[in-house]
């Protein structure tokens, strides 16, 4: 939470006209009226679930507005994955849930075009960084790797290797060295400049020198 404060501060959300608010739950005797009373007690339009956790799920139901959408981001492995749900809110509050981890061919299009301008930054995702020889091993074994997406770069030989172990592993490796001090010009997010440096060292035309 505190590295998403800092790459995403309340102070930019607010600079755009928008109030945000960062809250952890963890401890709270009662999370669900502590956040229902940023709203007033009118409750959310929008609540998403990013986790197949019970509690989870039923506190999030207990968060929506009237008109209010759940949205089940999180996919759930336990095909008999089931929490109980409010249908007296259904029925007259006219809650209502979708599952979706994913969007259209439009939203796809619309997300370049803000990523094209600065407006989204992608780059927030990403935690490995492999060559095209990790591919096999990645697929593999994606269930098992935690963290974020997975940035596969063609042209480059090289394990996947988490951002966070760059700066170890640049103890004994150049390479993961300079990545490594990159890096921490963005608070270790991946960025254009370590991406044109790893891509010059395995001899890759970017079109222009790293710098």
């Amino acid at each position: 939470l505190a590295q998403v404060q800092m790459l995403l501060p309340v102070e930019l959300a607010a600079s755009k006209g928008i109030e945000l608010v960062y809250m952890n739950t963890k401890g709270m005797s009662d999370p669900v009226q502590t956040l229902r009373a940023l709203t007033d007690d009118a409750g959310f339009d929008d609540v998403f679930v990013y986790a197949a956790v019970p509690s989870v799920v039923e506190m999030a139901d207990e968060l929506l507005a009237e008109d209010g959408c759940l949205n089940f981001f999180a996919g759930p492995t336990d095909k008999n994955f089931k929490v109980p749900f409010n249908f007296y809110n259904v029925h007259y509050n006219s809650t209502h849930v979708v599952g979706t981890s994913g969007g259209s061919t439009d939203d796809m299009k619309e997300a370049i075009a803000l990523s094209a301008t600065g407006q989204l930054q992608p780059s927030f995702m990403v935690t490995h960084i492999g060559g095209l020889d990790a591919v096999p091993e990645t697929v593999l074994n994606l269930p098992d790797i935690p963290g974020g997406k997975k940035l596969i770069y063609n042209g480059v030989t090289m394990p996947l290797t988490a951002i966070a172990d760059f700066a170890e592993k640049g103890k004994t490796d150049p390479l993961f060295k300079e990545l490594a001090r990159l890096g921490e010009k963005t608070h270790g997010i991946w960025n254009e400049q370590a991406e044109k440096y790893l891509l010059a060292q395995f001899g890759v035309d970017i079109g222009e020198a790293a710098q």
